[in-house]
């Protein structure tokens, strides 16, 4: 049974989110993308929830979840701190196992490269959401000779992110109807027939500060993120947006890292929930024995 509960945020907003399985288990804590809400992971839980006390929340501004009364409430570290908040909330002294996917992806790398991490996290599982200050590591380096073919395409697949630092554009786009139309969206472009036929409007507009609060200072000025916990890449092999290069961007960045490839697009929680929960949970295995073994 799926038991709901808030959290209040280091700045105040209140997050809407939820547990299921055991509650005497380790925690898994799962994040999720834009312009998503905690739904998206609906189709893993029956699995995952055998083995752990699992958690989802609506990210700030979207689903249930207040948004931050100023724009600058988007901003990584805040986001950071939401995730650190839900830890303290669910699992006080015992680290947690995360997840994300999309930007909820981007918001746990800035909070694995955290000092508070050790911790708080356990293992990290990164599908489709790679480090803003990793890809902006790894633009640089395409930009040498014989690396401008993989630049190239990957500014294919990130045109939309130029599009929604346009003031009106954007915005315009979900309440002109793409928001009512996003189920059909995710049928035509990961070929998910069954998408719930939620209005994401509101998750749509209000999310566009995710990009115009992050993307540019992070591509402008980087940081050097590096972490030590065990990572896994699931890396979507027809990802329409996150090449498998700009996945790998974080390669040099993590100390303990694993790759896996899916053949899937972009909607993995969606479109290919039973073999993520695996990859999900081998991933927490493989730690959790070496733990033991030292």
């Amino acid at each position: 049974m799926m038991r709901p509960f808030d959290v209040i945020s280091s700045d105040g907003v209140r997050l809407s989110a939820s547990v299921t399985g055991p509650q005497d288990a380790p925690t898994l804590l799962l994040v999720h993308g834009y312009p998503d809400d905690r739904q998206v992971w609906d189709r893993l839980l029956p699995r995952l929830s055998r083995d752990f006390q699992v958690v989802t929340y609506d990210v700030r501004g979207s689903g249930a979840s207040e948004p931050p009364s100023q724009l600058h409430g988007y901003r990584l570290p805040q986001l950071a701190d939401d995730i650190f908040s839900v830890i303290n909330a669910v699992s006080p002294g015992q680290p947690v196992h995360l997840v994300g996917h999309d930007w909820g992806g981007i918001q746990c790398w800035e909070a694995v490269t955290d000092p508070r991490a050790p911790d708080h996290i356990a293992t990290y599982t990164c599908i489709s959401g790679p480090c803003l200050d990793h890809v902006a590591h790894w633009l640089r380096d395409q930009a040498r000779p014989g690396q401008i073919t993989k630049l190239a395409r990957q500014a294919l697949k990130s045109w939309y992110i130029g599009a929604f630092h346009f003031p009106l554009l954007a915005p315009t786009l979900w309440r002109a109807g793409l928001g009512n139309h996003w189920h059909e969206i995710l049928a035509r472009v990961d070929g998910i027939a069954d998408a719930p036929a939620s209005d994401r409007t509101l998750d749509g507009v209000r999310g566009i500060a995710l990009y115009r609060r992050n993307v540019l200072p992070r591509l402008v000025k980087p940081q050097a993120r590096h972490c030590a916990l065990p990572v896994q890449l699931v890396i979507a092999e027809r990802d329409r947006f996150v090449s498998p290069d700009m996945a790998l961007s974080a390669t040099p960045w993590a100390d303990d890292l694993s790759i896996v490839r899916i053949d899937a697009g972009h909607w993995l929680p969606l479109s290919h929930a039973q073999p993520l929960a695996e990859q999900i949970l081998n991933h927490t295995r493989r730690a959790r024995s070496r733990a033991r073994a030292a």
